[in-house]
């Protein structure tokens, strides 16, 4: 585990809580919780996602135990979501390059594209005024940010 490190924040940001209780807000403090959540959250509704999302971190509540996943299990789990069979391969990989991977920003990760590095820059970083979301829910926090924070 070479990337012990980016287990843990690297600053000593706290994303306030806004009005939009995104399930990032709760997240903060892990990375790759981070991360796994917008996984779930892609092409998914919230309220959709949210209840499979918390059974995943019950079953697998590290990426050490996700990158371990038996895949078919996971496909189980993750059926009511959609994209059973691809998310479940996402998220092993991305939790075996999370740890094993030496990488700057989580854009580099397999399966991690815009909207989950922008939740890392905007939750995990103090990086948030750099960026620049397409995601509906994260342009909202992030507006609410700099009229709230700035």
């Amino acid at each position: 585990m070479k990337n012990f490190k980016k287990l843990e924040k690297t600053s000593k940001w706290i994303p306030p809580k806004s009005p939009y209780n995104l399930i990032q807000e709760e997240l903060y403090e892990d990375p790759w919780k981070i991360l796994v959540a917008c996984v779930f959250c892609n092409l998914t509704r919230r309220f959709t996602a949210e209840p499979v999302l918390r059974q995943f971190f019950k079953a697998y509540p590290t990426p050490k135990k996700a990158m371990n996943a038996n895949i078919s299990k996971l496909e189980e789990m993750l059926k009511p979501i959609g994209l059973s069979s691809k998310r479940a391969k996402t998220l092993v990989r991305m939790s075996r390059e999370y740890l094993e991977k030496d990488w700057k920003e989580p854009i580099e990760l397999y399966g991690i594209g815009k909207y989950g590095n922008d939740a890392w820059k905007i939750f995990c970083t103090q990086g948030w005024k750099n960026v620049q979301p397409k995601d509906h829910a994260l342009s909202w926090y992030h507006d609410w940010l700099i009229a709230n924070c700035a």
